[in-house]
């Protein structure tokens, strides 16, 4: 029954969405004490851990190669990518409900953090339109290249992130993660060329 579930991919998606369930259940329930400024934070915070969750598996998988369990988080990685979009999205419709007015949107977009939330949520639009099997055979090769615009994405993500938290401390730790997951990827793979 175990592994059942974890096979499901269905059974995934309800694990991945019941952060955002949560989300919307607590503003619509309780917009007083919880409100648009929980609701973009917790949106933001679940796009930002499942994005270096994806990032996450490449250096587990190189680290732990006969692992089961990495091999089940390769099959997934693009179901978790295509989640962080899904929270970065509900982020972005929270920021426009909120504003609700274009030219007010257009005049915030010089805002440095809002520029590259903007330009994050553009790099990540065709990575999350292309995350399915159809896509991956018709551009083949193009689709790795196209993929790898996931890191100045992430980068971007989590400028956004540092610029506009109220206390930038827990920002700052995210990006020591994410840093770490990228220099442990990059030395597992240069590391692999070498052997």
């Amino acid at each position: 029954m175990l592994s059942l579930a974890a096979n499901s991919r269905p059974f995934l998606w309800l694990v991945l969405a019941l952060p955002g369930l949560w989300i919307a259940g607590s503003w619509l329930l309780t917009p007083d004490s919880y409100g648009y400024g929980h609701a973009i934070g917790d949106t933001g915070l679940w796009a930002g851990w499942l994005l270096m969750a994806s990032l996450a598996v490449t250096p587990l998988r190189l680290l732990f190669r006969r692992a089961r369990w990495t091999a089940w988080l390769l099959r997934r990685r693009r179901d978790i990518g295509v989640a962080s979009f899904a929270y970065a999205a509900g982020h972005t419709a929270a920021y426009l409900w909120r504003k609700a007015s274009p030219d007010l949107i257009i005049s915030e977009m010089a805002t440095p953090y809002i520029l590259v939330g903007w330009l994050a949520f553009a790099l990540f639009l065709p990575l999350a339109l292309t995350s399915n099997d159809v896509s991956v055979r018709r551009l083949k090769r193009a689709w790795k290249r196209l993929h790898r615009l996931v890191y100045p994405a992430a980068i971007l993500t989590f400028l956004h992130w540092v610029w506009s938290a109220f206390d930038p401390t827990t920002a700052w730790i995210h990006v020591g993660i994410l840093a770490a997951i990228e220099i442990v990827r990059v030395a597992l793979q240069r590391r692999q060329r070498v052997t």
